[in-house]
């Protein structure tokens, strides 16, 4: 791919803005990019330097000429934009994508963030459903006394701040 500015050179850059809900690509080669202000090249990589060096190449190779069904995106498009095209492309690129969002993130599953004292009484809530689940069937197997002990361990929890 040339470069969008001098039409001389292999564009290496490849910037991607969104304005007003419209996406603008932009193709620099280095010495363009260095005239325009961009002082860091690799940092507008962002599939190369999300996948590692390399990677792209490699997970590019595998998967061949692999294009959405849906959108028409390529692997090459993720590599130039570091996006995907739409929700289906997860899917068609799962294989490489799975890689990448292990060595990014500590792994595949989101399970999110929660305020410390919320995750305390969701904590707290699901003991207290455990144990009156236990009375349940401790009141069904007739075991009168461990009901006895678990209703108490209730009422204290109940009673706690």
């Amino acid at each position: 791919m040339r470069c969008d500015v001098c039409q001389a050179k292999e564009a290496t850059v490849f910037l991607t803005q969104i304005v007003e809900g419209k996406m603008q690509k932009v193709n620099l080669c280095e010495s363009c990019s260095k005239e325009k202000g961009v002082n860091d090249p690799t940092g507008f990589a962002l599939a190369d330097l999300l996948m590692g060096l390399g990677a792209a190449q490699e997970i590019e190779s595998k998967a061949g000429a692999l294009k959405c069904p849906v959108c028409g995106f390529t692997q090459a498009d993720f590599k130039k934009t570091g996006r995907l095209g739409c929700s289906a492309c997860y899917t068609v690129f799962a294989e490489g994508l799975a890689g990448m969002l292990k060595n990014m993130h500590k792994g595949t599953l989101h399970i999110g963030k929660a305020p410390a004292d919320f995750r305390a009484r969701h904590e707290q809530g699901e003991k207290l459903r455990a144990l009156q689940e236990s009375l349940h069937q401790a009141v069904a197997s007739e075991e009168y006394e461990r009901a006895a002990a678990l209703r108490d361990q209730i009422r204290q929890m109940e009673a706690a701040p």
